[in-house]
């Protein structure tokens, strides 16, 4: 579906979320907040601690992308190797942001040694992304925002920020639930789809314990009549094949 919405991408950078040690949080958190504000999701990736894997990718996704999201890799151990990927990504300098560094310093005193100093290294140019959980702060360069791995920051982060990016109409879905193989409408499915080029269609067959088998059917745009008339349409369908179903109406009809 070709819209005029502002695009994003979501880089998660972490070998403990590729080796399946953490599982990852973040991507759930950020999408279901950027289709409310009408921003489109159209890409995730998942990348390890590794520099030219983080310099390659982030340039890539800059170029393509409205916004770019990142999470993880900005503490004060050896494998947070964001911030000085992102300073080679954009060709800057990588140095101290003193307003980081006097937050750090107020907050952690004698304390603050040369690991937690490290967490106010920023590539040059960069714009403190603040939270109200801890003194630790992203940062945002152009249109790459580099957030914190941990949820409950990154979390708090992203809320304060997302005032301030632009947005478009807000995406809304409906779903319909029927007792219908997948198999048995995909060629009516497929002449609706073509029918609301406007409207994504998405078909997710379930098979839980017997009789709890058939297909969820998820309408999503941008237009909430044309999400609508394509819910219709669906439900027409079902009935069409004697099937029966519920509705989970998120724009009204």
């Amino acid at each position: 579906m070709t819209t005029n919405h502002p695009t994003a991408a979501i880089l998660i950078i972490g070998n403990e979320i590729l080796s399946g040690r953490t599982q990852d949080t973040n991507v759930k958190f950020i999408a279901e907040r950027l289709d409310k504000a009408g921003i489109k999701l159209l890409e995730v990736r998942v990348i390890p601690d590794d520099e030219s894997a983080i310099v390659e990718t982030v340039n890539t996704l800059r170029a393509h992308y409205t916004y770019v999201f990142t999470t993880g890799g900005i503490g004060a151990t050896h494998d947070d190797i964001t911030a000085a990927c992102l300073a080679k990504a954009f060709g800057v300098p990588l140095e101290i942001n003193e307003e980081t560094f006097t937050i750090l310093q107020n907050h952690y005193k004698e304390s603050f040694n040369a690991s937690r100093q490290r967490m106010a290294l920023m590539p040059r140019g960069s714009e403190l992304l603040k939270n109200q959980i801890c003194t630790a702060t992203g940062f945002k360069i152009e249109n790459v925002y580099c957030l914190a791995g941990m949820p409950t920051v990154m979390q708090n982060s992203f809320t304060l920020l997302l005032p301030s990016l632009k947005t478009g109409a807000p995406f809304v879905s409906n779903t319909v639930k029927c007792d219908l193989r997948e198999g048995d409408i995909a060629q009516a499915l497929t002449d609706i789809q073509n029918a609301y080029v406007s409207v994504e269609i998405g078909s997710y067959p379930f098979y839980r314990t017997p009789p709890d088998i058939g297909t969820s059917f998820v309408m999503h745009g941008a237009d909430p009549v044309a999400v609508t008339n394509a819910t219709n349409a669906v439900i027409a369908m079902v009935e069409q094949f004697g099937g029966t179903y519920t509705v989970d109406w998120f724009c009204k009809k």
